[in-house]
C-alpha cells in the first residue's frame, strides 16, 4: 500500500459499496436512469431532485433492483399523506407495492409505510429501506431522525430522496450522511464548521450560536457531500435536454395587512422580534390575514389550497371560504386520505390544511392558487408552492402571501433561507461536473529549498 492508497483508506468520503443494476425501466427518462445506476453502484446514497422529477418512480426502480438483487423486501418509508400515492404510482410503473399500516405484509416486496409505523418493523427483515421526503431527518436532536438512523444501521443499502436536503442550515446535511453510515452529525460539524456566537441585543430574550465553515473546508465539505449525494433541478443539470420539464412561471404577490390595534405597551405595530413575540403578531393579526385570504379565493372560483399554521386559522379560513374543505391533524388518516384523493380528482374545490400535514409529496397539479402565511420554514414554503407548481403543470401559479405589518423579519428569514438552498444545488451540480475527487493526489518528494532569510 503506498501513501496515497493509506489517506484514501482514512478519508470519510461515500464509498461504492453498491452493485451495477439488474434492470432498468423503460418508463424512466434519461436522467433518472443514470441517477438510479449510481445510487445502486453506491449502495447508500442521496438523490436530491426537484418536485416534479420523478422521485417516486426513481425510489421504485431502486428498490425493485435490491429486491432482486438480495431476494428480500425493501422498506419505502414516507409522510403520512403520500403512502397510498406511492403504492397507486407502482401500480402505475408496474411495481409490486404493497402498504403496510402495522408491519403485515408477505412476499418479497416493496413495503409502503408512514414514518409513525416505523416501530412495527424489524430492520433484520429488509435488505433496503428508502426514506422518502427526507428532509425529515433535518432535526439532529429529533425523535424521528433518531429512530430513523437506529433502524437503518443494519440495513446494506440504502436511499434518501427529497428535494429540500438542507432547508434551514448546511450542517442539517449532517443528519442525512449519519442515516447513510457516513460521517456523523457531531463529527461533521468538528470537522468542516466552527461555531460563532451572536450577541444579544435587547429584544432578544436568548443567545444565539450560528456556524461557519471553518477556513480551509468549504470546498472540502461540498467534495464531501458530492461523494454520497447528487442534486438535480432539471435535467439539463446532468446534460440532458428539458423538453417536457419548461415549467409556466410562478408568480408570488406579497399581502401586508394591518390592525387598528397595537400590541400591548406599544403605540403602534413595530416588526416581531424572537417566536414569543412573532406568535404574538400572528394571534394579534388573525382576523385580517384570514379575511384577506378568503376574498383572495372568493374571487376566482378555482381550485385552491389555503395554507394555515394556527387550528383558530383553519376553522376561520374554512367558514369564510364555500364549498372549502378543512383537513386537521386531529382527523383520522383515513380520512385525510379520502380528502386529499377527492380534491386531486377534482371533486372537492379547494382544501383548508397545514403544510405538516400536506405539505409533502402530494401531487396537485390541477390547482394553480395557493394562499399561505409565512413561518420560519423555508422548506414548508417551497414544499407547499410545488404541490401546484411541478412539472405537469399548464398554468401560471399564483401564490399569494399574506403577513402583518410587524412579520418583516419573518420574511426576510425566507428570503436567506432560500438563496442558501440555491446555493446549496449550485454547488452540488457544479462538482457533479467535474467528478469527484475524495484526495488530492500530491507529489511528496518534493526537494526542500532553504528559504534566503536563513
Amino acid at each position: 500500500m503506498n501513501y496515497d492508497q493509506f489517506l484514501q483508506k482514512r478519508t470519510h468520503f461515500g464509498c461504492d459499496t453498491g452493485f451495477e443494476p439488474l434492470y432498468m425501466p423503460d418508463h424512466l427518462f434519461g436522467f433518472q436512469k443514470e441517477l438510479v445506476e449510481w445510487s445502486l453502484l453506491k449502495g447508500r446514497s442521496a438523490i436530491f431532485a426537484d418536485c416534479g422529477l420523478g422521485k417516486t418512480a426513481m425510489q421504485l426502480a431502486w428498490a425493485d433492483n435490491v429486491i432482486r438483487k438480495t431476494n428480500k423486501p425493501v422498506l419505502i418509508l414516507t409522510p403520512l399523506a403520500v403512502g397510498a400515492q406511492t403504492v397507486k404510482e407502482a401500480s402505475k410503473f408496474g411495481h409490486e407495492a404493497v402498504r403496510s399500516l402495522r408491519g403485515e405484509y408477505s412476499g418479497k416486496v416493496a413495503v409502503v409505510a408512514n414514518y409513525e409505523r416505523l416501530h412495527y418493523f424489524d430492520p433484520l427483515d429488509f435488505a433496503g429501506v428508502v426514506c422518502d421526503e427526507s428532509s425529515i431527518l433535518k432535526n439532529a436532536d429529533g425523535a424521528t431522525k433518531q429512530a430513523v438512523t437506529q433502524f437503518m444501521l443494519k440495513i446494506p443499502y440504502r436511499l434518501l430522496a427529497t428535494a429540500t436536503a438542507a432547508p434551514n442550515d448546511f450542517i442539517e446535511l449532517g443528519t442525512s450522511s449519519e442515516a447513510l453510515g457516513y460521517l456523523g452529525f457531531q463529527d461533521m460539524i468538528t470537522k468542516f464548521f466552527k461555531k460563532v456566537e451572536k450577541t444579544t441585543t435587547r429584544r432578544e430574550e436568548n443567545m444565539t450560536g450560528t456556524w461557519r465553515f471553518r477556513g480551509h473546508a468549504e470546498d472540502l465539505f461540498w467534495k464531501w457531500v458530492c461523494s454520497w449525494a447528487r442534486a438535480i433541478r432539471k435535467p439539463s443539470d446532468m446534460g440532458y435536454l428539458d423538453d417536457g420539464y419548461d415549467l409556466p412561471p410562478v408568480e408570488f404577490r406579497q399581502h401586508i395587512v394591518s390592525t387598528d390595534s397595537a400590541p400591548d405597551g406599544f403605540l403602534f405595530a413595530l416588526p416581531a422580534c424572537g417566536l414569543s413575540e412573532q406568535r404574538s403578531e400572528r394571534k394579534r393579526t388573525l382576523e385580517e390575514r384570514c379575511e384577506l385570504a378568503a376574498t383572495l379565493v372568493n374571487s376566482t372560483g378555482k381550485p385552491f389550497v389555503s395554507w394555515c399554521y394556527l387550528n383558530s386559522e383553519g376553522d376561520l379560513l374554512s367558514k369564510l371560504i364555500p364549498g372549502s374543505e378543512q383537513v386537521s391533524g386531529s382527523d383520522a388518516d383515513e380520512k385525510k386520505e379520502e380528502v386529499f384523493n377527492a380534491f386531486a380528482d377534482g371533486q372537492i374545490r379547494g382544501i383548508v390544511t397545514k403544510p405538516t400535514i400536506a405539505g409533502f409529496g402530494l401531487n396537485w397539479q390541477h390547482c394553480s392558487h395557493q394562499t399561505c402565511f409565512p413561518s420560519h420554514s423555508y422548506e414548508q414554503l417551497h414544499q407547499c408552492v410545488s404541490r401546484s407548481h411541478r412539472f405537469g403543470q399548464k398554468n401560471r401559479v399564483t401564490v399569494d402571501i399574506i403577513a402583518s405589518e410587524g412579520e418583516a423579519e419573518v420574511l426576510k428569514n425566507i428570503k436567506r433561507k432560500q438563496i442558501q438552498a440555491e446555493q446549496m444545488f449550485a454547488k452540488l451540480v457544479e462538482l457533479m461536473h467535474q467528478g469527484e475527487s475524495s484526495v488530492e493526489t500530491r507529489n511528496h518528494n518534493q526537494p526542500i529549498t532553504k528559504p534566503s532569510w536563513l
